[in-house]
């Protein structure tokens, strides 16, 4: 069923679906978002639900190029490469060095003087690319989801460093697992076992692990 907002008359030009809420970009760099508004989660400074899209007004001045949902905390990338969190700050996902909530997005300070280029908000983590092809993550650690060797928590972003030869065009955050498509075209997986990382078997990976069944084959979305 079609949308009865008009978006501001705007052209929506890419969408989000989180767990319980929405995300609309338009093609003037506006963000609308729908949906549950606990923690924050909408943008709008408060924890009230909205059945129709509303312009998250934090953003008026600022132009976003991508916006992702996660379980209760959602991330915005600007055309500056600067990024923006808010929503629910529990084991760091929102990348601020601390576990406040933000019911307004905040830049995240920590990705000073680097150009990120693409965002993925899981349901407990967060995971950028900067410009130079690395791969950093923040947030809920355990199952190895960060894929920093560890199930430590990161309260601010923190660079993969198993990715370091290599260079990651693509990324996308569940809910306890993460992926990353490299620009050879191959795919890694990490996190969560129970035959979710594809590598034909249930282990928990605490690093990124390349998804040997698309040997022979170029990836080129995940």
């Amino acid at each position: 069923t079609r949308l009865p907002s008009t978006l501001g008359g705007g052209s929506a030009v890419s969408m989000s679906a989180a767990d319980v809420h929405n995300f609309a970009l338009t093609a003037d760099g506006a963000v609308w978002s729908w949906g549950g508004g606990a923690f924050g989660k909408l943008g709008h400074g408060d924890w009230e639900k909205r059945c129709q899209p509303n312009k998250v007004e934090a953003f008026a001045g600022q132009r976003v190029v991508a916006v992702s949902g996660g379980g209760y905390h959602s991330l915005a990338l600007a055309a500056d490469g600067d990024v923006w969190s808010w929503g629910l700050g529990s084991s760091g996902r929102l990348g601020h060095g601390d576990q406040q909530n933000q019911l307004l997005p905040k830049k995240i300070e920590a990705f000073a003087g680097q150009r990120v280029i693409a965002v993925s908000a899981g349901a407990s983590h967060s995971l950028a690319i900067t410009a130079d092809g690395a791969v950093w993550s923040w947030g809920y650690g355990g199952q190895g989801r960060l894929g920093h060797g560890d199930e430590q928590h990161q309260l601010l972003p923190k660079k993969i460093e198993a990715f370091a030869d290599q260079r990651v065009v693509a990324v996308s955050a569940g809910d306890a697992h993460s992926i990353a498509l490299t620009a050879d075209g191959a795919v890694w997986s990490w996190g969560r076992g129970l035959c979710l990382l594809g590598h034909g078997d249930q282990h928990i990976q605490l690093l990124p692990k390349k998804v040997e069944a698309f040997a022979g084959l170029r990836v080129i979305a995940v």
